[in-house]
């Protein structure tokens, strides 16, 4: 019944690259974890509703526990979140909920889902593998808002998002999938500039675009925040051939990039300074026989989280992005991370070489921002939505709606191919289907 009602609402990972939820439960785990830790700076979307919808949160978190047959429900959050420690711990007595908290120290990137499998339960993560490989499913506190709205019939379609970093006052918004994200500035009192630069999401994974470009950008439902950078900021990264030349020129094999590697750490084959070494020595770049390199094809398991390119590397190089490009080129070429098949074990010396958060935020220059907790939300609505059809990991859904058609908020207009992987999309508002592209559905209101 909880894997009907999820994949009816469209529901889909809600902080990560939104896979879909109704597939992720199906399974069997001993394990179910929820992360709250919110690990990106700046973000506040995730501790606002733990403090705010505890107990809808800690009741999806229990259904979902028992639809994976766990004998642990955990939310992990971090160890100075005490507000929201406080909301989920009256929730967990007020329902008599099996649901316990475990608290993480503040570091980065305390989120990700292999970092936070291993807190939590001790185990690793296999090199390439995704947690169900040690008995756990991961889930994120958004997610679980949205599975406890599914329950009452609710399907995906409004998300929570921060507006922050240099911006007058920083803002939670809730606002129409499908709206264009320089609305929701203006809806914070921000005006989207041209030649200023944004990040969607947090500054360490974040992606990087200039107001030009940030006008064509809509709300989707993985979606987290928009953070404004400070005029002066300057934080894309060139062209890749000119990242490599700089590595060429410049890398001096320090290998810090590879000692506070959260996935090294871990006990991964990833060396981030061997694989720069190589590209710094390798001819034309993205050649076959680079391709076929072991240290080249360990780029598939990063987890870009970015410590290398933000943090460690104090040539300003960007192992990173050079790691994202591999990791692309691999999967063109059909080159798949390849496991021994040997356990994993974390180095010895991996909890000295964690990155505290507050020397995160001080090395990125963000850290005058960091005292915005936002405790109030702003509700937004909009004149038009553009539905983007694929919005989730697997197929793109498929309209099941006419350009003319009126549709009513929270009514299906796409859905997943017939045995796709997928996920159901929804109307945000009322209106009427203006539009039907290749990769969308615009549908505009008729209220004046």
């Amino acid at each position: 019944m909880l894997l009907t009602h999820v994949f009816n609402a469209g529901i889909v990972g809600c902080g990560g690259a939104g896979f879909p939820t109704h597939v992720k439960l199906n399974c069997q785990a001993e394990y179910m974890i929820i992360n709250g830790a919110e690990c990106e700076p700046l973000l506040n979307t995730d501790k606002y509703l733990m403090r705010h919808f505890a107990g809808e949160i800690v009741s999806a978190a229990e259904k979902c526990g028992d639809q994976v047959g766990a004998k642990h429900v955990v939310i992990a959050i971090k160890d100075y979140y005490e507000a929201e420690n406080a909301a989920l711990s009256e929730a967990i007595r007020t329902l008599g909920s099996r649901v316990e908290i475990f608290l993480l120290h503040n570091y980065y990137p305390a989120g990700d889902e292999q970092m936070i499998v291993y807190e939590v339960t001790g185990r690793v993560v296999p090199p390439g593998g995704i947690p169900i490989a040690v008995g756990t499913v991961v889930s994120n506190i958004a997610t679980m808002l949205a599975v406890s709205e599914a329950m009452d019939g609710q399907p995906l379609i409004h998300k929570y998002m921060t507006i922050g970093g240099d911006v007058p006052e920083a803002a939670l918004l809730r606002v129409p999938v499908g709206m264009p994200l320089a609305e929701c500035l203006a809806a914070a009192g921000i005006a989207c500039e041209p030649g200023r630069q944004y990040i969607l999401g947090g500054p360490m994974m974040g992606r990087y675009v200039y107001g030009a470009d940030l006008a064509k950008e809509v709300v989707t439902k993985t979606t987290s925040g928009i953070l404004v950078l400070p005029e002066s900021a300057e934080w894309s990264m060139p062209a890749l051939q000119q990242m490599i030349n700089r590595a060429r020129s410049a890398c001096i094999q320090c290998h810090y990039c590879t000692d506070l590697c959260p996935r090294h750490l871990l006990g991964h084959p990833l060396r981030p300074h061997m694989i720069m070494r190589r590209m710094a020595m390798s001819g034309p770049a993205f050649a076959d026989e680079l391709l076929q390199d072991p240290e080249i094809q360990n780029a598939a398991i990063c987890c870009e989280c970015g410590v290398c390119e933000r943090f460690a590397c104090p040539m300003g190089l960007a192992p990173r992005s050079i790691n994202s490009a591999l990791k692309k080129k691999l999967g063109a070429a059909g080159i798949r991370y390849q496991s021994d098949g040997q356990s994993t074990e974390p180095l010895p010396f991996r909890n000295y070489r964690t990155v505290p958060a507050p020397s995160l935020t001080a090395r990125l220059g963000l850290a005058k921002y960091m005292s915005a907790h936002p405790d109030t939300c702003i509700e937004v609505s909009a004149s038009e939505v553009q539905i983007l059809l694929k919005q989730h990991v697997g197929a793109p859904a498929k309209p099941c709606v006419s350009e003319g058609d009126r549709v009513s908020e929270g009514q299906l207009v796409a859905a997943p191919p017939e045995g796709a992987l997928g996920a159901n999309i929804h109307s945000s508002i009322d209106g009427v289907v203006d539009r039907i592209e290749a990769d969308r559905i615009i549908i505009r209101s008729e209220v004046a």
